[in-house]
């Protein structure tokens, strides 16, 4: 990810953590690189990977920001990490993690973000600033003992998972208990912004964003739309990658109908479009999260599920996996 769309540092990070006031902030976050297969490495720990919101929060007095991964201001959304945020012993501080609500089995689920009676809780990884000193120059290993002193039992905010010391063993911890994936850290790695082979992601479930380009006319009684018509990005080329019609409420059908509704376009957005006669497009401008069981021999999605929306990421991102 680039730094566009946020503050930038001018000031050299020495090692030693210089004192820096004011805190510059936004920060762009540091990005995982997506691996193909688990595997271990002496010297990386491995953490449990959420599936919410992406959140660096900063705090100075009198004040807290909750700033998602591109640039939005989720301050008001996440009310309820903002208050385990302001109890913390610090003057001023800059935490990486994710917004998360879990179910009944201790797993994070998107879908569950901003359900009724669901609380919501900020898992931290990081601490890029604290008492008026960047830290994004030390090694994660001391970036974590800041953290670990700081969190200590908050309702509201939880130190992130890390699972068993051995790459593999973490993987298998993760396919158990149905976590999304892990996440490997090279303990010697400095917080840089953008997307880092320092930090590398595995998955365990199939989840992915795509770009909504279209949808069809609903059937029988269900109202908005019949199905979602999804999209990848190969290089400039938007490249179909299927519908999904499963997984909406009767509210989401409504409104999000009614929010495609005005985007509409005569021509399909999609370099290889397909052959519908009740396809209605629109601009490319909303990204889905889904849940799907694989992919096709012929680059398609089976068993698509929709999960919401995504304002955290753009459709720029959505990238099919075989580019």
């Amino acid at each position: 990810m680039s730094e566009r769309g946020h503050a930038k540092s001018t000031r050299t990070v020495p090692r030693s953590g210089r004192a820096v006031d004011p805190i510059p902030f936004p920060v762009a976050p540091m990005l995982a690189t997506l691996v193909d297969a688990p595997f271990h490495l002496p010297g990386w720990v491995f953490e449990e990977k959420y599936d919410g919101y992406r959140v660096l929060a900063c705090k100075r007095p009198g004040r807290v920001e909750l700033i998602s991964r591109n640039g939005n201001d989720k301050t008001k959304r996440f009310a309820e990490v903002v208050e385990g945020i302001e109890i913390l012993p610090a003057r001023t501080i800059v935490l990486d993690g994710e917004v998360v609500a879990f179910d009944e089995t201790h797993r994070s689920r998107f879908q569950l973000i901003g359900a009724v009676g669901r609380p919501l809780v900020y898992a931290v990884f990081d601490c890029l600033y604290l008492n008026g000193k960047d830290l994004r120059g030390l090694p994660l290993s001391e970036r974590r003992e800041h953290l670990e002193a700081l969190i200590g039992n908050s309702d509201r905010l939880r130190l992130s998972r890390r699972l068993a010391r051995n790459g593999l063993g973490a993987y298998r911890t993760a396919r158990k208990f149905g976590y999304e994936g892990v996440v490997a850290k090279d303990l010697a790695s400095p917080y840089v912004s953008g997307r880092s082979s320092r930090w590398l992601k595995v998955k365990v479930r199939q989840e992915e964003e795509f770009v909504i380009a279209g949808y069809t006319a609903p059937a029988g009684s269900r109202t908005g739309f019949g199905a979602l018509l999804l999209g990848a990005y190969v290089g400039k080329a938007l490249r179909f990658v299927g519908k999904v019609g499963a997984g909406f409420t009767g509210r989401q059908l409504t409104e999000l109908g009614g929010r495609l509704a005005r985007i509409r376009r005569s021509a399909s957005p999609f370099a290889d479009a397909p052959r519908m006669r009740d396809a209605t497009w629109v601009a490319p401008r909303f990204v889905a999260q889904i849940a799907f069981q694989e992919w096709t021999s012929d680059g398609k999605l089976r068993q698509p599920v929709f999960l919401g929306l995504r304002d955290d990421k753009s459709p720029a991102e959505c990238r099919f996996p075989a580019a």
